[in-house]
């Protein structure tokens, strides 16, 4: 006799293509940092569906919003087609968190989507000459996305690229390899457009050295092409500021941001504005009204419930914990870095990783694994150092039998 859970697992693995499942979780339901599963078992939630419900789960201002629009009768529509009250009001709200030279919002459904669009900006401005794109970095699975994802050979292979260059991502300001942009455009001339990610996030949450991002903004600036920062998984709090880009003292001339967001939306300055009809649309832009007005919502909530700051707060928290691990278990552990609630650990083996993130699933905590051999720790944004302790008792626990 099957359980509940085996039973979705089992139909699952028979119906549809196979993807990336870590660990047999089927999601039943969930409350502040907790998933329930469809046997009623509780699991600590520290990686937050991918950073995508920063908020946690089951907050009464989200359950109002579901609430109000299940009575709607028309809660799916054409959005790039018609006008929504929805559309407006969120992308008002993205403007206004964005730095004052980005005017304009696309909202579309995914991530890979957001990305897709930035690019498209870019080359509509600049002509159809390579973009760049950095090692190890992570921006979608849909084509254009994927050429510039350099995270693990498995996500590319047989697949077609548009033509692009690639530079090292530079996590120490004393990388040799910081000059390499300028190196790279006196050889091939000036790109379309960099597509950087602050934090790589699938590559290992890996933050860039400052310098680094710094050159970069410097350069595009020097040749006059647009810089475009993926947000999708360290923006809206993650960090510890509401855009990763804010730790860097640049400003982007498109954001690519999702996950938390609820939607994907492509936010540029006028400059990259395609400001054609027909240039970019979509008949379900932005997903649909429910999904617009909870990423509305859900940056509310940010903003109100001061989760920005409590993200800087519990990730130096949990930073110093992990680093106490780290130096007891040197023979497992070999790194931990991050900004905010946005840390990697990582490992000395990817077999060790692994047998960690399945031990922790056994004993009630969620984690994923990214990069070739780390776990990412991204709890929600209201997580409290009650709950830091609990996670971080089962992991060094893992970590002690791996």
């Amino acid at each position: 006799m099957f359980s509940k859970s085996e039973k979705i697992v089992r139909k699952t693995k028979k119906y549809c293509i196979k993807t990336t499942y870590a660990y047999p979780l089927t999601i039943k339901s969930g409350k502040g940092c907790y998933i329930q599963d469809h046997v009623g078992e509780w699991y600590l939630d520290f990686n937050t569906n991918v950073s995508s419900c920063n908020i946690g789960y089951f907050h009464p201002e989200i359950q109002e919003i579901l609430g109000k629009y299940s009575k709607l009768g028309a809660h799916k529509i054409a959005g790039q087609d018609f006008y929504t009250e929805e559309q407006a009001d969120l992308a008002e709200k993205l403007v206004k968190i964005t730095p004052k030279e980005l005017e304009k919002v696309f909202l579309i459904n995914s991530g890979a989507e957001a990305v897709e669009n930035a690019i498209k900006f870019a080359f509509r401005k600049k002509g159809p000459i390579p973009g760049v794109g950095c090692y190890r970095g992570f921006h979608g699975r849909t084509l254009g996305a994927l050429t510039f994802t350099n995270s693990k050979a498995v996500q590319k292979k047989n697949f077609p690229e548009i033509s692009h260059n690639s530079i090292q991502f530079c996590t120490s300001d004393d990388d040799p390899n910081i000059g390499q942009f300028e190196d790279l455009i006196d050889r091939e001339g000036p790109p379309a457009f960099v597509l950087v990610e602050c934090v790589q996030g699938e590559g290992g949450y890996r933050p860039a050295s400052k310098k680094f991002i710094k050159t970069i903004r410097k350069v595009s600036k020097k040749y006059d092409f647009p810089l475009i920062i993926d947000e999708i998984q360290s923006g809206l709090g993650r960090t510890g500021k509401l855009w990763s880009f804010e730790h860097y003292g640049v400003n982007p001339d498109i954001i690519a941001s999702a996950k938390s967001l609820q939607v994907g939306a492509t936010i540029t300055s006028k400059k990259y504005d395609p400001d054609e009809e027909g240039a970019v649309s979509s008949t379900w832009g932005g997903g649909h009204r429910i999904d617009m007005a909870v990423g509305l919502k859900t940056i509310e909530i940010i903003e109100k419930e001061n989760l920005v700051e409590n993200s800087a707060k519990m990730g130096k928290y949990t930073m110093k914990r992990l680093d106490e691990i780290k130096e007891n278990y040197p023979e497992h552990i070999i790194d931990v870095r991050g900004l905010g609630l946005m840390i990697g650990v990582e490992f000395k083996d990817k077999r060790k990783r692994d047998f960690v993130v399945n031990e922790c699933f056994k004993n009630g905590l969620l984690v994923l694994g990214c990069g070739f051999k780390t776990i990412r720790f991204a709890p929600p944004l209201i997580i409290t150092p009650k709950e830091i302790d609990k996670g971080l008792e089962i992991f060094e626990s893992a970590v002690k039998v791996s």
